[in-house]
């Protein structure tokens, strides 16, 4: 079964490739979204624990994701990830729910810490 499940969105191919190595080598079971609606598709058909989402997306952006995520599960857990440092974004991002944001260019060993810490940690809201 491994660890949990992580839902990695983001439309650069090369991040979506690190993040799913950096999180199956930890023993989660990876899925990938470029865009909202597979993001979406790929939510509702896996539930998974965890979505690392990037703000910047063509079409339907991260915050709509975000959204449209939380209307079919208001439990699920996101962390943003932004290459722009737009408080406005994280900030609305954070009242829709989201956990936390990293900036882009992100430490990969601090978000796999905290992804770690969402996803063992029982008292944050588990599903």
């Amino acid at each position: 079964m491994g660890k949990g499940k992580i839902l990695i969105v983001d439309d650069q191919f090369g991040i979506r490739i690190l993040l799913n190595e950096v999180f199956q080598k930890e023993g989660y079971q990876t899925y990938q979204a470029a865009n909202g609606l597979k993001a979406i598709e790929l939510a509702k058909a896996h539930s998974p624990n965890l979505v690392l989402l990037d703000i910047k997306i063509p079409g339907m952006d991260g915050i709509e994701i975000l959204r449209r995520l939380k209307e079919f599960n208001p439990d699920i857990r996101v962390i943003i990830m932004t290459a722009y440092g737009e408080l406005d974004i994280i900030n609305e991002a954070k009242e829709l729910g989201a956990l936390t944001h990293f900036a882009k260019p992100f430490d990969i060993e601090e978000l796999s810490k905290t992804v770690n810490q969402y996803l063992t940690d029982k008292t944050v809201g588990k599903i």
